[in-house]
């Protein structure tokens, strides 16, 4: 049986792709590697020996900026930010879907973050809490709180300004896919439930959560990713403290060693670490409900 050749547009577009990936990942691939350099080393090849000498300064505390408290601030704040979105996106998915009086205007609110520019919202939401700044200091006294006024420095911070800007682009992430998932669920299964006798609480903890979950820790991967890397919203409304890519940010200007490369190979780390963990939990759960539709299957049989 004779085998037909591959023809040449097949090897050219195989070249084209080739260079793609290169092109794509190849920046990455020399910084893990740059990130390995020797005491002496510098930002380019050749390596000057190897060693793990950068990743240990990133952790020590000094230089020019503290990265190692960058480092727990945006993880702490990562997590957060990942709960949160968790816990609204599927309540709102919920909500919506019925449909009550102004679902559409609330709707259109939700997602419009997504299309205003990054720093335009970081600069609002940095602008609010100055006006909320500036009324506290005014009328804190006449408000019975004399001592407030006199303490009050600002209410911006990492888990007040900094925690809404980052979550004006989760949650709206959140809530599309939890559109996708209810636009395919089978509310049939929620009817045969509650003919049972189910509360809407044994409902939704029995037979929605069970189903939906892989596609809620893949919201949770989404938003600890997003928040990991936000940089243009956390700009202006972060506060007196900066996140790792801040810090990434100054780095970039500031010095000319492979402290730099070092970091951008653990946050790197960091987030393959939490996508392969998500992707192992939504594996982990398909296959607990095929195991469990194939024992009720059986048990029917």
């Amino acid at each position: 049986m004779l085998r037909e050749g591959r023809p040449l547009s097949f090897y050219i577009l195989a070249f084209i792709f080739t260079l793609y990936v290169l092109f794509l990942y190849g920046p990455m691939l020399a910084i893990y590697v740059l990130s390995f350099q020797g005491p002496e080393g510098g930002l380019t090849f050749p390596m000057n020996g190897v060693s793990l000498t950068w990743f240990s300064k990133l952790f020590a505390g000094g230089g020019i900026v503290d990265i190692g408290a960058a480092f727990w601030r945006s993880l702490k704040l990562g997590l957060v930010v990942m709960m949160i979105t968790v816990v609204f996106s599927v309540a709102a998915g919920m909500a919506f879907r019925k449909r009550f009086a102004g679902s559409a205007f609330l709707f259109y609110t939700a997602i419009a973050s997504l299309i205003v520019p990054s720093i335009i919202t970081s600069l609002g939401i940095a602008l609010e809490f100055r006006v909320l700044d500036d009324a506290v200091k005014l009328h804190a006294a006449d408000w019975g709180f004399p001592k407030l006024a006199e303490d009050w420095t600002t209410g911006m911070g990492l888990f007040t300004s900094g925690l809404g800007a980052h979550l004006t682009w989760t949650l709206p992430f959140g809530l599309l896919i939890m559109f996708a998932i209810f636009n395919r669920f089978d509310s049939r299964l929620e009817e045969a439930a509650r003919d049972l006798g189910a509360t809407p609480w044994q409902t939704f903890r029995h037979v929605v959560l069970p189903i939906i979950l892989p596609s809620v820790v893949g919201i949770g991967l989404f938003g600890f990713t997003l928040s990991w890397d936000e940089l243009a919203r956390s700009s202006q409304a972060i506060g007196s403290v900066n996140t790792l890519p801040l810090e990434l940010q100054g780095l970039t200007t500031t010095v000319t060693k492979p402290d730099i490369y070092a970091l951008g190979t653990v946050t790197s780390a960091v987030s393959f670490l939490v996508i392969f963990a998500a992707l192992f939990a939504i594996r982990a759960l398909q296959k607990r409900q095929e195991r469990q539709g194939s024992d009720a299957g059986s048990g029917l049989v």
